[in-house]
């Protein structure tokens, strides 16, 4: 799945006035990219190791709210559907038109717009689940949709709130020291809150015979484009995901959610080179990662990832990583670039 270069070039940009061009060409060789990937003439980089850039970034400045600050300085129109938003009325429409136009340049991730009480929500909800372990990207897009919310009104709109579902631990006054405005994590589901008024300011660049040339061709690509099939790995890793925290699905349980027996959900499996203990092992692991680098204690990180006790998921973590995670926490606190 390949998403539009323009993020990644801002990543990359703004990793190299931090820390060198020494420290990005790392990060993207860790990442699985080269220079001729993410610069002109490209146009697509991979979605994945876009949101592989972004974690190994953080990890070799040893900034966890790298990817949330540098989102707030996302500005590209370059798609379509930053066109349509450019020449939108107001922002409710720019919020309507993400709803219905993401998919064309994200698939993995879909926008909703709902307005109740006081407040509207933008809620994000992925569609490729397995994207959700991707924590510093996730931070970078939701901190970029307040950018481009600035960006097309020409206003310093302030969220109500910024919500995500994962948890980073004590980071939290950092997120918002960031944004200067709150963010919440383990929250239910991701979204942007804003005030019923906020809906009502106008983009000044409106062009209502434009959008409209605009929007007939947005709809064109609706309904020309075919959605990417997941894999059965990425719908196993999301059965996976959602039976969190506390608990992990069994093969005979995920089979039946996905019409399957456990026989054929077994055979698709080895048919792409993998099973269903890999994926939950690889998972765990990945997620483990995360977790410890978000700053959340031992404890909890075993209880979120199933485990019935700290020392059953020390003795797992040591066998993928063969370090402690007491080691591999201290190990991490020491960026990159410093090395």
């Amino acid at each position: 799945m390949d998403v539009d270069i323009s993020r990644i070039q801002l990543l990359t940009r703004k990793l190299e006035e931090h820390a060198g061009p020494a420290v990005v060409e790392r990060v993207l060789k860790t990442s699985g990219l080269s220079r001729a990937d993410v610069d002109p003439p490209a146009t697509y980089c991979s979605a994945h190791k876009e949101a592989l850039f972004v974690r190994h970034a953080c990890d070799a400045i040893g900034d966890i709210v790298f990817g949330a600050r540098t989102g707030l300085d996302f500005r590209s129109t370059s798609s379509v559907t930053g066109y349509i938003s450019k020449y939108s009325r107001d922002l409710k429409q720019v919020l309507e038109n993400a709803a219905r136009f993401h998919s064309i340049i994200d698939p993995a991730l879909a926008f909703n717009l709902r307005i109740a009480g006081n407040s509207a929500s933008l809620e994000a909800d992925w569609k490729d689940h397995s994207f959700s372990r991707y924590h510093r990207r996730t931070e970078f897009l939701l901190f970029a949709g307040v950018a481009r919310i600035r960006a097309l009104t020409q206003v310093n709109v302030r969220p109500i709130e910024l919500r995500f579902q994962h948890s980073v631990g004590n980071h939290v006054d950092r997120f918002q020291k960031v944004g200067s405005f709150p963010v919440r994590f383990g929250a239910e589901r991701m979204e942007i809150i804003l005030s019923l008024p906020s809906l009502e300011i106008p983009v000044p660049t409106y062009d209502p015979s434009l959008r409209a040339h605009l929007l007939a061709y947005g709809e064109r690509l609706l309904a020309e484009r075919h959605s990417p099939a997941q894999q059965t790995r990425a719908q196993i890793e999301g059965l996976i995901t959602r039976s969190m925290p506390g608990g992990i699905i069994q093969a005979e349980e995920a089979a039946a959610q996905l019409g399957l027996s456990p026989r054929t959900l077994s055979r698709r499996l080895t048919s792409e080179g993998t099973s269903y203990r890999e994926i939950v092992e690889d998972l765990r692991c990945d997620l483990a990662q995360t977790f410890i680098k978000n700053g959340m204690n031992l404890s909890e990180v075993s209880y979120v990832l199933g485990y019935s006790d700290q020392a059953a998921f020390s003795t797992a973590f040591k066998r993928w990583t063969g370090q402690a995670p007491s080691a591999f926490r201290k190990r991490v606190s020491q960026p990159l670039s410093r090395i």
